[in-house]
């Protein structure tokens, strides 16, 4: 059986370009003499589709978008691929199913209906979905007689193990056992798996797993693309019945990934140059088409493999590709401080929509320091980008005009009399927020903000100032990855999609190593407030990923006792600024967004 995995990069709600995308994802496993095509999960609506399933009609577009896929494929090939349907008939008629189908010959053959639903974390698929209870194992047609392909989705095969939430499925059968005991040898898992550092090596061992101890092949393909928050790494993997990962397609990339399994679940070697250029003959003389392109062979990819800096790099870079072309957003502005965070910011942004556009704006105040103008214009400089200098001086002393009598008559101090206190620092950040979303307003550009999360997790942060924009693009991203993502990349920019124009490393080195400040004072640093960045990230990973106590975090690290609590606190009091925030891309375990679910008004102790 000649195996073509494939994935597509689906805009969610789009069923006629997401049809698109499949119809040409079909023709290309036709031309490269698949038997079947497995595509991922939800694909025809995009995952993950939220309450438009409740919208009157959506489920039922869906559903005739997918007749139509079916009888206008070609024949002679097997469809599998992912869409939301009604049940037909039981107690649960008319409810919404995660599903997939299969498609030959111009009809619908067969469906399967998800069995184990994820609801936790940025999941939700109790709410929309009714879970399935029935295996579907079916003999896929070859051209030497047929192979038994069993069906999963998603979580059928991770049992929540990747995710730290097996204890959820505690009793339940295991779907993959029960395609087994009903005789298939390869099993077909068809995902929407959100991408998570240090997640992909957990997939792969759960896939490994699945197959050594059944003895069967396993073959997952996952959405490709990024959708809100969420971003997926279209990973495409074929394990072998001994538990070896036999093939493996690029991630991040739609390239299709064409195998050949036998009867038995074996994974066949690769043909020879004088076999597949035979079979183009042979389709040549049936008007089948040409034959599949080398690259279309079997493969083992080593970008699954790569560092974890590398893929949080393509990552957060297809993150803001795909959110503002799905949001229809052609430029973007930020702006430069001549910090790290707007520098990484800025170079994120150049790989993902090109250095034309994306424009910067260094906005001096009264305590900015010159290397903060002169870092801005270099880094800038460097990945061919506009930055325009625009002071905030003038503003501030309207400002002053405005509120110091107001602040007189109160009986307080006016701006200025004293060392800047906190009114005056965010009042600093608000101008700069005010005039970065003037220019959006007036260009139509989208504002990206630069706060990283461990700023965001203590409230290091200005409401209706650096926390304005669209899209928050290193909120999940912490301070210490901050720093290692900036140097992955002024180390491998000559090879990085979107960087190979540089003429030096992104980043200057000055950026790198001078003390982080939000310079809103004279002499002002970070660690005037906070805990040095190893300490406090530590911290936060504990605290907001592992859901660890301030005593046990304290114990485990040796950490004072104290500042541990004084940062849990700073977690809970920052709440309601996480909620007014932009949208973030999630590339943790637990980000700041719709899968943390904290009280604002609450009494915790801690």
């Amino acid at each position: 059986m000649r195996l073509a995995l494939a994935t597509i990069n689906p805009t969610v709600g789009d069923v006629a370009g997401n049809a698109a995308l499949l119809r040409a994802a079909v023709a290309s496993a036709h031309a490269a003499i698949a038997d079947i095509i497995l595509l991922p999960e939800l694909a025809l609506c995009g995952y993950p589709p939220k309450d438009l399933l409740a919208r009157e009609g959506f489920v039922e577009s869906c559903e005739q978008a997918a007749k139509g896929i079916a009888a206008d494929a070609p024949r002679g090939i097997t469809i599998v691929f992912g869409l939301p349907l009604r049940i037909a008939k039981g107690p649960n008629a008319g409810a919404c199913a995660n599903s997939l189908i299969v498609a030959r010959d111009g009809v619908i053959t067969d469906r399967y209906d998800k069995q184990l639903l994820p609801t936790y974390d940025v999941f939700d698929e109790d709410r929309y979905f009714e879970p399935g209870d029935q295996s579907v194992a079916l003999d896929v047609p070859t051209r030497d007689g047929s192979v038994r392909v069993g069906l999963t989705i998603c979580e059928d095969l991770w049992m929540g193990e990747d995710a730290g939430f097996a204890t959820r499925y505690k009793g339940h059968a295991d779907p993959v056992e029960q395609l087994t005991a009903r005789g298939a040898k390869v099993i077909l898992s068809a995902s929407a798996s959100p991408f998570v550092l240090g997640k992909g090596q957990k997939h792969r061992d759960i896939l490994a797993g699945h197959a050594k101890r059944h003895k069967v092949a396993v073959a997952s393909v996952n959405q490709l693309g990024a959708n809100d928050e969420l971003i997926f790494d279209g990973h495409r993997y074929l394990f072998a019945p001994d538990g070896s990962l036999a093939a493996a397609g690029s991630l991040f990339d739609d390239a299709l990934l064409v195998v050949d399994v036998d009867a038995s679940g074996v994974v066949r070697s690769r043909q020879s140059h004088r076999d597949t250029e035979k079979e183009g003959e042979e389709k040549k003389t049936t008007g089948a088409g040409a034959s599949s392109s080398p690259s279309h062979r079997l493969t083992v990819s080593p970008s699954h493999s790569a560092p974890d800096a590398a893929h949080l790099h393509h990552a957060l870079v297809l993150g803001v590709r795909d959110y503002l072309r799905k949001t229809g957003f052609k430029q973007a502005i930020l702006g430069l401080s001549g910090g790290i965070d707007s520098a990484l910011t800025a170079a994120i942004a150049v790989a993902a929509i090109g250095e034309q556009n994306v424009t910067g704006y260094a906005l001096p105040g009264p305590y900015s320091s010159e290397h903060s103008i002169t870092d801005a214009l270099a880094v800038a400089k460097t990945l061919g980008m506009r930055c325009d200098v625009v002071p905030i001086a003038k503003p501030m002393h309207g400002f002053r005009d405005a509120i110091d009598h107001q602040f007189a008559s109160m009986g307080t101090t006016t701006l200025g009399e004293k060392l800047p206190d906190l009114t005056e620092e965010n009042l600093q950040s608000r101008i700069r927020g005010t005039l970065l979303m003037a220019i959006s307003n007036r260009t139509g550009a989208i504002v990206l903000t630069t706060g990283n999360k461990s700023e965001m997790a203590v409230g290091y942060c200005t409401l209706y100032g650096d926390m304005n924009g669209g899209l928050a693009v290193l909120s999940d991203v912490t301070k210490h990855w901050v720093y290692a993502l900036s140097r992955f990349i002024n180390a491998n920019y000559k090879s990085l999609p979107g960087l190979t124009h540089c003429t030096a490393p992104p980043i200057p080195e000055s950026t790198l190593t001078k003390p982080p400040s939000a310079e809103l004072r004279p002499n002002q640093t970070d660690q005037d407030s906070l805990p040095p960045y190893d300490v406090l990230d530590e911290i936060l990973a504990r605290s907001i990923e592992r859901h660890q106590s301030p005593a046990t975090i304290a114990r485990e690290t040796g950490f004072d006792r104290a500042l541990v609590q004084k940062i849990a606190r700073m977690i809970d009091l920052a709440e309601y600024k996480r909620r007014q925030a932009a949208m973030g891309l999630k590339v943790t375990t637990v980000a700041f967004g719709t899968g943390r679910r904290m009280p604002i008004a609450q009494r915790t102790v801690r």
